[in-house]
């Protein structure tokens, strides 16, 4: 279903060493993109790379810190390098931040929160972007959440302003750039088994429980969520820019 649809492009994921960077990557692979990977842990890219090169894809994989502007500077001329350019980036990785009262949360958690959601995804689209005009035009995602833009939760409020902050992003550098063949989307998942979504949802009771803010009332698998990265990515979505996708199993609209 997905053989070919990216066939001859070059893509960076960051995050991509669990999660929905992890599916996502793979997914790309599959879909005949070359990719270049990105994540803070070594041993997990390499698996990841290693996994891409059984299914016959071609990755590269580079560890570091996306809120190191350097670590966006070099994936971008990775991809330049090994592949000839760059033509979708998705910038997915990110952090919960600390869980807790907003009144105790400390002024370097919210900057650390701040930095790694959003402006690690300024940073990527900064260097991004010129890679991508080059190739005549591209895709440009970021993942965010349903929280802070149709729903929120105690206790984890700069991890919803930061994520909230995304859209804007997206929404400016879609219409900034929309006339050059750029399109800028944002991933809006719901509840997922991730490492991180297993923060909150960390006894069987609470997985639960967020299953049923659903109104399919079930938690989503990274799997489930990439597919929705592909079609932002690929050329099913040639007229989609600006937008906030929900794919979050009805979490924003369930009420009972």
């Amino acid at each position: 279903m997905h053989a070919n649809m990216l066939i001859d492009k070059v893509a960076i994921v960051t995050g991509a060493s669990s999660g929905i960077g992890r599916a996502t990557a793979l997914l790309f692979a599959r879909a005949g993109a070359s990719l270049v990977v990105t994540a803070r842990r070594h041993a997990e890219l390499e698996e990841l790379q290693a996994e891409i090169d059984v299914i016959g894809g071609k990755a590269v994989a580079v560890a570091g810190d996306i809120r190191d502007e350097r670590i966006a500077a070099t994936l971008v001329e990775t991809a330049i390098d090994r592949f000839g350019g760059l033509d979708i980036a998705f910038n997915n990785a990110g952090t919960l931040g600390e869980i807790c009262a907003t009144l105790a949360l400390s002024t370097s958690n919210w900057h650390a929160t701040l930095d790694t959601n959003l402006t690690s995804a300024f940073l990527g689209a900064k260097h991004q972007l010129p890679a991508l005009l080059r190739r005549g035009g591209g895709s440009l995602i970021f993942t965010g959440t349903f929280l802070g833009h149709t729903a929120a939760v105690p206790q984890v409020a700069a991890y919803a302003a930061s994520k909230a902050g995304l859209i804007g992003l997206t929404q400016a550098l879609a219409v900034e750039y929309g006339s050059q063949r750029i399109r800028v989307n944002a991933i809006l998942p719901g509840g997922t088994d991730t490492p991180m979504g297993r923060i909150m949802a960390n006894t069987p009771a609470a997985k639960e429980f967020i299953a049923g803010l659903h109104a399919m009332k079930r938690i989503a698998s990274p799997e489930e969520i990439a597919k929705s990265v592909l079609y932002l990515a690929s050329d099913d979505s040639t007229f989609t820019t600006g937008t906030a996708l929900l794919v979050d199993g009805g979490v924003s609209i369930c009420k009972v």
